[in-house]
């Protein structure tokens, strides 16, 4: 389960990183082809993290385990739904739920506090 949770926080890091990037890119420098490539790399991160984590997923309990593919299974489908209707919007908004405040967490960043807790 270690692997997986530091797998987690990699890619929370790296879907952060690119929303950082490309709004950046987007109020500072008036760059939306850049902001559009920003949310497209982000998508792409989120579309293959069910794939990249599954060979982490090998060591799970068979009790745990459909549970936590089928959570990393909705998050990639979500984003390569984006990708393939080429949805800026719908990039931005991956791991947003409508009444999201800023400052509070992703779902991904919840999901991950609560697999942490589990343990």
């Amino acid at each position: 389960m270690r692997n997986l949770l530091d797998f987690l926080r990699e890619r929370i890091r790296l879907v952060r990183e690119a929303e950082e990037t490309a709004l950046d890119l987007l109020h500072n420098k008036g760059d939306d082809d850049g902001y559009r490539e920003g949310m497209r790399r982000k998508a792409e991160l989120l579309a293959s993290l069910a794939e990249d984590a599954a060979p982490l997923l090998q060591a799970m309990s068979p009790e745990r385990r459909p549970m936590v593919e089928n959570r990393l299974d909705m998050f990639s489908q979500s984003a390569r739904r984006s990708l393939d209707i080429g949805s800026v919007f719908y990039m931005s908004a991956l791991l947003y739920p409508d009444d999201h405040q800023p400052g509070q967490p992703n779902t991904l960043e919840v999901w991950l506090r609560d697999l942490e807790r589990a343990g």
